[in-house]
């Protein structure tokens, strides 16, 4: 199958973790994958373009150079991101600023430079990387939590904008996956000597990354719903992760937030 021919997929963050896989995973399926990044990425077996997702200007030009080459993009999956710790209230607006530009308003970015495409086509798939932590707020990553409740909250809205024109709109929910994110982690220690659960907490999270599931899982899981013709617009990755998103709906919230606190900021 060439390149013309070949169904077209735009990956955000593809140098690493899940970004990597995925893009591998599609290409495997047969797809003709580019994948942006913000630095070069030479050993890349997609087609690699050097794109910062917080720049709206750079953003469109990679989006427009994929169309020029490829008459069209069939899969946007938006995967850039980047996870800051620390406490609420030791958490400066600059840095809580940076969490949103990249995990929020990247997405937005991107999906806004693809959707147009997509809408004249009547065809296409949008598939933003949320996350657990999403839908079960995490003491001391508060915004990454937030970033990520808002990407779900943009997701369900955006499928229902864009069902009549033929777009499926989805996001993916991995939970703790083992990748460069935890090292790449901003970690905010200011206030632990009054909140001395941090440092505990976010070496427990750390850990629990390490000790995830492969992004392999996540990238064939994207590449799977890839391929669906109808697909929900909250999926979650595993089915420890299903069990805890199913424990969001049906416990009272004081019960929930208990729980985390007993995980998370004891």
């Amino acid at each position: 199958m060439n390149s013309t021919e070949a169904r077209v997929a735009l990956v955000t963050g593809a140098s690493s973790g899940i970004g990597l896989a995925a893009a591998n995973a599609l290409l495997d399926a047969g797809y003709s994958v580019y994948g942006l990044s913000r630095h070069p990425f030479p050993g890349a077996r997609h087609t690699h373009l050097v794109a910062d997702v917080t720049d709206e200007a750079q953003v469109r030009a990679a989006v427009d150079a994929v169309l020029a080459r490829e008459g069209r993009v069939d899969l946007l999956v938006n995967n850039a991101g980047f996870g800051i710790s620390g406490a609420v209230e030791f958490t400066d607006d600059a840095a809580a600023r940076r969490q949103f530009d990249v995990n929020l308003f990247g997405t937005l970015n991107c999906i806004r430079a693809v959707a147009p495409h997509m809408r004249a086509r009547h065809g296409g798939t949008i598939l933003n990387v949320g996350s657990v932590a999403g839908s079960i707020p995490i003491p001391f990553q508060a915004f990454y939590s937030a970033a990520k409740a808002a990407v779900a909250s943009v997701t369900m809205a955006l499928q229902n904008e864009l069902r009549p024109f033929s777009v499926n709109v989805c996001a993916l929910l991995p939970g703790d996956v083992r990748t460069g994110f935890t090292a790449a982690r901003e970690k905010n220690a200011a206030g632990s000597e009054v909140y001395t659960a941090l440092a505990r907490s976010v070496a427990g999270m750390e850990r629990d990354e390490q000790n995830g599931m492969a992004p392999e899982k996540a990238g064939a899981f994207i590449a799977h719903v890839a391929d669906k013709k109808s697909v929900r617009p909250i999926n979650t990755i595993g089915l420890q992760y299903k069990f805890f998103c199913f424990l969001v709906k049906i416990l009272p919230a004081k019960t929930l937030n208990w729980l985390v606190g007993l995980i998370y900021a004891k």
